[in-house]
């Protein structure tokens, strides 16, 4: 894809977002169809943008905002109520909602090859009831794009390690390394990201008795030899700020030799371990993490790769903790709840693609008093076109 066939965000710009979400089945009986789908989706869309938290914000941003929002949308019974996009939004089937947002990502994987996948896990801890607890979500974090690429929702009676393999089938992995923590270093999944093309740096904790315990005794063996005859690799960091003096040692080895039952985990060609040592206010503490992963590759990448993984925790959680507010938001409906979690994650990529030095809170604060700034972000993306 050429760079003339791009947005200035680097999107595809053959496609808006909105038309993705086109085909999506609306799930209402036609006599109650008062209010186009395309329409709901995009005030939605836009009022998260601006900061709206629940259905009863978007619905006043609709309202306030009708004007404004003819520009682009037909509204022929004016702007739904909160009942309306509650009510459309849990009927909406999550996989269907999030497979048109997969056809907007999959676009821009296109135009922009995505190298690194960090998935990890999310709870909305105020989207319980009396019946149900809070909604668990799995994401996936593109770390060098700061695109969401997906979410998967933990059924109530399981773990991440059932939602991570259906996250990890919405995904093309194809030439990816994927990161995930101890939660997801299974065998199956480990089998599924190689069977879709992709490599895996899995982190080893005690969850994997077994394979931590040989892991250790690996390195300890090769030091007590200085690595002699082992093909292996050594990458340091030394970060200073804030009070606080941190190194780290990243060193892979490139066999599996020791290991009990290697060869049950599909591709496995490396293992790997990290030291760190963290001083704050003249208190040194030291420890020691390990990993396996299927690329045979220096101590750098493997280094690099295990620290961008927590961009999902900085630029992804954390945002939509602080900036908005997701862990208090009370939408416990689980379609309703999930289907408004994706709009965040969308919402969240769209305002990190803006290339203004503003924080993300600014941005809405900003979108909210200025419909020229909020019809800029969307415009990057062709979401809004002039009728």
């Amino acid at each position: 894809m050429s760079a003339a066939s791009l947005t200035s965000h680097g999107h595809p710009r053959h496609r808006s977002i909105t038309e993705y979400f086109r085909k999506l089945k609306d799930p209402r009986r036609v006599h109650r169809r008062l209010h186009l789908l395309h329409d709901i989706i995009v005030i939605a869309l836009c009022a998260v943008i601006a900061g709206a938290q629940d259905w009863q914000e978007v619905a006043l941003f609709g309202r306030q905002r009708r004007d404004w929002l003819k520009r682009f949308l037909k509204l022929p019974n004016g702007s739904p109520s909160h009942d309306t996009f509650e009510r459309v939004f849990d009927r909406i089937e999550p996989r269907a909602f999030q497979a048109c947002f997969r056809q907007w990502v999959q676009a821009i994987q296109e135009a922009l090859p995505i190298k690194h996948i960090a998935i990890d896990g999310k709870t909305l801890r105020s989207s319980g009831s009396a019946k149900l607890g809070p909604l668990h979500l799995v994401s996936a974090w593109a770390t060098a794009q700061r695109l969401s690429l997906g979410q998967a929702a933990v059924d109530q009676k399981s773990n991440e390690i059932t939602a991570i393999p259906a996250l990890l089938d919405l995904l093309d992995l194809h030439g990816a390394l994927v990161t995930i923590d101890a939660m997801g270093c299974q065998k199956a999944i480990a089998q599924k990201i190689i069977d879709r093309d992709g490599d895996y740096i899995l982190t080893v904790k005690d969850n994997q008795e077994h394979l931590l315990a040989d892991i250790r005794q690996s390195f300890a063996d090769a030091c007590e030899k200085g690595f002699a005859g082992l093909e292996h690799d050594t990458f340091e960091t030394r970060e200073r700020g804030h009070g606080r003096e941190e190194y780290r040692c990243y060193t892979v080895l490139h066999h599996t030799s020791g290991l009990r039952g290697a060869a049950d985990w599909t591709g496995l060609t490396t293992i790997g371990m990290c030291y760190s040592e963290r001083t704050v206010n003249g208190v040194t503490s030291e420890e020691s993490r390990y990993f396996i992963g299927s690329r045979k590759a220096s101590a750098k990448v493997y280094g690099k790769a295990l620290r961008n993984h927590w961009g999902i925790e900085n630029s992804l959680h954390w945002q939509l903790d602080v900036n908005f507010a997701e862990d208090y938001n009370r939408v416990s409906k689980p379609n309703a709840a999930e289907n408004l979690a994706l709009l965040r994650r969308l919402t969240l990529s769209l305002l990190q693609a803006q290339p203004d030095k503003m924080s993300i809170a600014k941005k809405r604060f900003s979108a909210a008093l200025n419909p020229d700034f909020l019809e800029e972000i969307l415009r990057g993306d062709g979401v809004l076109e002039k009728r």
